[in-house]
């Protein structure tokens, strides 16, 4: 049987944990912009300033892989990590920079359940990452992050019903539609990434 000789280098690790960590940032932050009496422009700030620590952390990786002769796993599957966790926070930061451009005052009150789903996704990926180390319990992980996805789905249908239904006018609709469809693509970005990681255990497996 062939062995896989393993790197004892941790920074591909570390680096992981770092880009899943500024996804708990951004979701808290997607949290505090809800609230139609927050400072929201300073919200969007920090968030274009967790967005770029979350670029240069996904360079890092990338700079890593090209000057790395043995990886933890497959080159591809790094990129591709590395790539999703990146699409996460572009999205929470392209919905909050929508809801600051839009001059969008009053928030659709279900967005909450959409928010709190990122939230949790985001602590249960910064949890997952470290765990990449050994391959071990992370199908709790990917299965948990499905099950949010699903529930991301049933109150992004829910939104958009309650948009349609004649209560907001036309011009209204379409920003808030902007800002919800943003944020179901986080929740489905979030699904990506521990698809990604599902791949890499059974490959490790």
């Amino acid at each position: 049987m062939a062995l896989r000789f393993r790197p004892t280098d941790t920074s591909f690790y570390d680096l992981f944990a770092e880009s899943a960590r500024n996804l708990v940032v951004g979701a808290e932050l997607l949290a505090e912009l809800l609230p139609a009496d927050s400072d929201r422009p300073l919200i969007a700030k920090r968030m274009r300033d967790a967005e770029h620590a979350g670029d240069e952390t996904t360079h890092a990786i990338v700079r890593r892989v090209n000057s790395t002769f043995v990886t933890p796993f497959d080159r591809e599957d790094i990129y591709r990590l590395a790539a999703g966790l990146d699409d996460v926070m572009d999205f929470m930061e392209e919905a909050v920079d929508l809801v600051v451009l839009y001059e969008i005052h009053e928030l659709p009150s279900e967005l909450a359940n959409q928010v709190e789903v990122l939230q949790r996704s985001a602590e249960l990926t910064a949890e997952a990452m470290p765990r990449l180390r050994t391959m071990r319990g992370l199908e709790e992980y990917w299965i948990e992050i499905n099950r949010l996805e699903n529930n991301g789905d049933k109150s992004y249908r829910r939104i958009v019903a309650k948009l349609f239904n004649g209560q907001y006018d036309a011009l209204t609709v379409m920003k808030m539609k902007d800002v919800v469809d943003s944020l179901e693509a986080a929740i489905d970005a979030f699904e990506s990434v521990a698809n990604t990681v599902e791949q890499i255990a059974v490959k490790e497996s």
